[in-house]
């Protein structure tokens, strides 16, 4: 067979496939053509159907549409071709093409212009409608008055009386509008999918968060942010737009979990490269535990300063009076584990130089440093002695000062200021140990050095001091 005859035979088979169409038919087609005025669309018959190029256009007079694009529209009349229509323009609304709309399905086009107990007056064309104020919208409307002036698109659901009665509804075709588009939404959702969305409502549990044509997700409050949060009004409102990113899709009940925080980069990630062990950083306190207090030192990165790096106070939990919820003060990093996310810092004095941010080289805990510190703790073998945020050293028993028999307990009452000497300090094993015994016997060597230097003076010297020290011990009589 010649190619002619073949193009011919595949011609003539399909005009016998196409299938006629009736007015009032909801057809889909391709668009093969625009011209100026009219749009050639092909619905499969025996020639092309016609749209008019301004049902193509948004209400701004953009084309919506280009060659090639799949519309579809409702057959409004056959006579002399196929014509299709997606709206029913405002300005061609006459009364026949009305009726027609309402016996075809089509979507017409009004305006509000007056409301009143009842529902809303709309003008389409020439004629009036109603329309019941619970099918204006697809959401309640607190205030009807809003949409008063509006141009909307609206399907007719009644037509009586020849058009002397009609009734209208928008939200008909809001909620079709709507289901379409979750059909499309519930595609893009799954888990690690991040997109945008709208707040609709922020009950005490999180936020649910619409994602486009009534597809609903909840922001569980864990999940508001990086930053601990108590209350999720805090962080969002109902309208405002937001990325989330999908957690999770219950494939029975539908329901989709989502999180604000996963759509935004840890700040953990880059805590190695800005935080250091000894540095002082600004935190606010955000709760007290009975094993310490949480601090914030930005959101999204929470340390914890446990009750062991305070000095002690000599009464239970007295610790927790320096450092209420919602402090804000200097803390000292003293340890960081970037993989398990946990850094541990310490109160730093108010009023020190280390709490301005300088860095304070007296007081250091080395052997042979004579520092103050509290008692923390007794113990059948020691004292504990707390020396700084998160060094306490262990006096032994030998080395407190206090005979066997004396009551320890009263002698060195948890809470106290004691002055020792470090003895041994032993980074890898964390460990120091100090002496009050040892600041006695540095008390008695100077005094004996004392007493010496007196005996080797000159005699008038001597005689000084002891008149000195005679006139003093009489001026305290």
């Amino acid at each position: 067979m010649e190619p002619q005859e073949e193009d011919f035979a595949a011609l003539f088979e399909a005009s016998l496939k196409a299938k006629p169409v009736a007015k009032g038919q909801s057809v889909e087609g391709t668009i093969v053509k625009i011209g100026a005025e009219v749009a050639l669309v092909d619905v499969g018959g025996k020639s092309e159907a016609v749209i008019e190029v301004a049902e193509l256009k948004d209400e701004q007079g953009t084309l919506e549409a280009k060659v090639g694009d799949r519309i579809q529209a409702t057959v409004i009349s056959t006579s002399g071709g196929v014509t299709l229509s997606r709206k029913l323009a405002r300005r061609a609304a006459t009364d026949r093409q009305i009726e027609d709309a309402f016996h075809a399905g089509l979507p017409v086009e009004g305006t509000v212009e007056g409301v009143n107990k009842g529902g809303y007056e709309i003008r389409i064309g020439h004629s009036r409608a109603f329309c019941p104020l619970s099918q204006i919208d697809s959401v309640r409307t607190t205030d009807p008055a809003v949409h008063v002036g509006q141009r909307y698109t609206f399907r007719i659901v009644e037509y009586k009386e020849g058009g002397r009665n009609i009734v209208v509804s928008r939200r008909a075709l809001l909620e079709e509008e709507q289901q379409a588009r979750a059909a499309e939404v519930r595609q893009a959702v799954v888990p690690g999918a991040i997109l945008r969305g709208r707040v609709v409502s922020v009950p005490a549990f999180g936020a649910f968060v619409d994602l486009g044509g009534g597809v609903q997700g909840l922001v569980h409050i864990s999940e508001m942010g990086w930053s601990r949060a108590t209350d999720a009004s805090q962080v969002v409102s109902p309208g405002d737009e937001v990325t989330v990113k999908v957690l999770r899709v219950d494939e029975g009940t539908q329901k989709i979990a989502l999180s604000l925080k996963q759509a935004t980069e840890d700040p953990w990630t880059t805590v190695p490269g800005r935080y250091d062990v000894g540095q002082v950083h600004a935190g606010r306190v955000t709760r007290v535990a009975e094993f310490g207090a949480f601090v914030e030192l930005e959101p999204g990165v929470e340390a914890l300063a446990h009750a062991s790096t305070f000095a002690p106070t000599g009464r239970r939990d007295g610790w927790t009076e320096a450092v209420p919820a919602g402090t804000t003060a200097a803390f000292e990093i003293l340890s960081i584990d970037p993989d398990k996310k946990r850094i541990g810092v310490a109160l730093v004095p108010e009023g020190s130089s280390r709490a301005a941010g300088a860095l304070e080289t007296s007081g250091a805990i080395i052997e042979g440093a004579r520092v103050t510190g509290k008692v923390e703790r007794h113990e059948r073998f020691g004292v504990f002695i707390f020396l700084a945020p998160g060094k306490v050293g262990l006096m032994p028993m030998a080395e407190t000062g206090v005979d066997k028999e004396a009551d320890l307990a009263k002698a060195l009452p948890v809470g106290s200021d004691v002055e020792v000497i470090v003895q041994e300090v032993d980074p890898a094993n964390r460990r120091i140990r100090v002496s009050r015994k040892a600041v006695f016997e540095a008390q008695e060597q100077a005094e004996v050095r004392e007493y010496t230097a007196r005996q080797d003076a000159p005699p008038s010297e001597r005689l000084g001091s002891l008149a000195d020290k005679l006139k003093g011990a009489w001026g305290r009589r």
